[in-house]
């Protein structure tokens, strides 16, 4: 897999001189109100975002570390001599941030990196760990690109894609930041020795260590459409009636042949479509009717969220899978189990009971019967 280099979408490089990097602040400027620093910072939140992301793989911690990068900003605001561009500032305090964070927590796995694919789908599963810090997806809709160019949006989503972000959770904090910063951000190797206090030589050494790692570890490079892509659409579709019907057979007509299904924070995983196959008929799919999948997207990939049916008849929030299609096919499920992500994608807690028509009654389910029996509050 490589990275595909370029400036965040609608963002200019640091220092290059083009608006909206100086924002005419002069050196010793007071502490702004609250309102007037919102307005100076806010442009800049949604790449922060993507960048505390991509160096920490959550979500949840990316929205913290964002949070205190602004806050202490904030603070030192009277301290900045505006020698760089306020970006850059903000990228600074983001960066410690975020190698702090990395410190105590360390790097965040996918089960397929702690260990072999099992090898016996019918066996009872491995406990959970919960104490293992998994890696976490994260919704399109917290990324979205301010440039509507449609090479800008494909560089976008290639450089969020999960298989991106487990790899470089392998590298060391520091050789991660400069790799983000060089090859996905675009920053030249002096802005990137100035923000780490280093220089460009020991920069681009750093840079060259990082580069030959993420080979070693990275996947090969996924094929990449356009979200609205039909075909896509369609497997995606055909994918959630076989989940929603119980159907083990029509799904992994779907899955490639070296499928992979993780479900962390499970550590068992496994490979292959005959095993994936064994496995849902032992352990998950039994009922029609037991799962909805609402229709969502996440690191620039397909995604569902699974609602489960409890005992009182209430679908309520289960996992989030995260689909990487190649070959119209299905490469890999993520599923990660867990509820506390419904709310950044903006999803319910639970769905409500839908009323169902004589003519939504026949035939399988669909994505687009939940949608339209649901409405637009329930798919966020």
């Amino acid at each position: 897999m490589s990275v595909m280099t370029t400036a965040e979408s609608g963002t200019s490089l640091p220092g290059s001189g083009e608006p909206g990097l100086h924002t005419g602040v002069r050196e010793g400027t007071a502490r702004p109100g609250n309102e007037d620093f919102a307005r100076l910072t806010d442009p800049f939140r949604p790449e922060l975002l993507a960048y505390c992301y991509r160096m920490l793989g959550s979500v949840h911690d990316a929205e913290d570390q964002v949070q205190e990068t602004l806050i202490r900003a904030w603070r030192s605001f009277g301290q900045f001599q505006g020698r760089a561009s306020l970006r850059t500032w903000l990228y600074r305090i983001a960066t410690n941030e975020c190698l702090r964070a990395i410190e105590k927590r360390g790097r965040r796995p996918l089960p397929s990196g702690l260990g072999q694919p099992d090898e016996n789908p019918e066996a009872p599963l491995a406990a959970t760990k919960p104490e293992v810090p998994w890696l976490q997806p994260i919704p399109d809709a917290l990324l979205r690109p301010e440039s509507a160019d449609p090479a800008s949006v494909a560089v976008s989503r290639a450089n969020i894609r999960l298989a991106l972000i487990a790899a470089l959770q392998y590298l060391p904090a520091r050789q991660r930041a400069v790799l983000i910063l060089r090859d996905v951000l675009g920053w030249r190797a002096a802005e990137v020795a100035e923000l780490l206090g280093t220089t460009t030589t020991a920069a681009n050494g750093v840079l060259q260590r990082a580069r030959a790692q993420l080979r070693q570890v990275a996947p090969a490079e996924d094929e990449i459409r356009e979200p609205a892509d039909p075909h896509d659409l369609a497997l995606l579709n055909r994918y959630a009636a076989a989940f929603e019907n119980a159907d083990i057979g029509a799904l992994t007509e779907l899955l490639r042949d070296d499928a992979v299904l993780e479900m962390p924070p499970l550590p068992t995983w496994f490979a292959g479509r005959e095993q994936i196959g064994r496995f849902l008929q032992s352990h998950l799919m039994h009922q029609p009717g037991a799962y909805i999948m609402i229709p969502t997207a996440a690191n620039g990939q397909p995604a569902l969220a699974e609602y489960r049916r409890d005992q009182d008849g209430v679908h309520r929030a289960h996992t989030v899978q995260v689909l990487t299609l190649n070959d119209s096919r299905v490469a890999r499920v993520v599923a990660f189990h867990d509820p506390g992500l419904f709310a950044a994608f903006g999803l319910p807690p639970a769905l409500p009971p839908a009323p169902v028509t004589h003519t939504q009654a026949s035939g399988p389910l669909t994505c687009d019967k939940i949608a339209s029996q649901r409405g637009p509050s329930a798919i966020g």
